[in-house]
Order: structure tokens, then sequence, then C-alpha cells
């Protein structure tokens, strides 16, 4: 199986640039080999009540917390030419796309697939595409929802499964 990265954001408010957390998955030979997750201080730096109602964060949890440049940097080297895969990855690219130009940061040509999208081609039985629905079909317990590392790992999981019940080797066979 190909190497590749499970990624989440949350975000503090309704700007796709206001990610507060990223956890990251890396995945090789089926197993999880990396993993990060750190708190980053959002741009703009506001919560809204729904976000905190949704992941739980807050200003207190990350007015000290790294920028995204710092935060970013050490990741940067890990992600070099392997896939990228989130549930729901139209969110979690234009998060990554939007705070790279807040930024004013060159964005690097990643590759994203989607489990979600995957999860509607081939589990078309069930009730609905969320990631603890999928995760749950997948034999993966999410008892942490919305915490980005807890949901990186389930994609991962999700990702994983769906390779190895296809027999492919890569994300792009899917």
């Amino acid at each position: 199986m190909e190497r590749f990265a499970a990624i989440d954001f949350e975000t503090a408010n309704n700007k796709r640039s206001s990610v507060c957390s990223v956890g990251i998955a890396i995945i090789e030979n089926d197993l999880v080999v990396d993993s990060i997750y750190s708190l980053i201080r959002p741009l703009p730096n506001y919560y809204t009540y729904w976000t905190t109602a949704i992941h739980g964060l807050t200003p207190e949890d990350t007015n000290d917390a790294p920028d995204f440049e710092e935060v970013w940097a050490p990741i940067t080297p890990l992600l070099e030419d392997i896939p990228l895969v989130a549930h729901n990855s139209p969110f979690d690219e234009g998060c990554l796309k939007a705070v790279f130009q807040a930024y004013d940061l060159a964005y690097p040509k990643y590759e994203f697939y989607c489990t979600c999208r995957l999860s509607r081609r081939y589990y078309p039985f069930l009730e609905n595409h969320k990631l603890h629905t999928v995760s749950m079909y997948c034999g993966y317990d999410l008892t942490n929802h919305h915490h980005a590392m807890a949901d990186a790992y389930a994609c991962a999981h999700i990702a994983a499964t769906m390779m190895r019940e296809k027999g492919v080797k890569r994300l792009a066979e899917l």
C-alpha cells in the first residue's frame, strides 16, 4: 500500500483560513508511521459559538498556540510527494489553500482524495456518509469526533480499509 497522509482541520469561525487545529496521520504499508497534532492560533483570531459547540476549542486554547507557518514548517517535508486524503476533502483542502493564501505562502500542488465521496461510491447502502457512520462501518470506533487527530485517524482507517477491500495499492486506483 502506498504511503499517504490523512488530514483534518478544525476552524475557529466561518473563514476557511481560521484553522485552529490540525491532525495528520501518515500511513505506510497499512500502518500509522507518524502522526502530528497541533493547536494553531487562528487567522482571523476569533471563535464563533457554533464552531466552539462543534469541536470545543476556545480562544483560551489557542491564544498562545503557534501561528500556521510555525506549525506547518516541520510538516512540509513529511507530506512531500505523498497524496492527502480527507473526509469531505473540499473543506480540508479549502482550509489549507485559504491559510496558505492568508499567510502569503506558495501553495504546493497537494494531491487530495476524499473518503466521503469514495464512501458514496463504494458504500451507497449506508444511511449517510458522515465520518462517524463510515468509520463505524469500516470497523473504527470514532469516540472523539471533531478532534482533528481523531478525525484524521478515522479517515486514514477508512482509506486503508477501502484500499484493502478493493485490492488496490494506490489511492488513485479507487
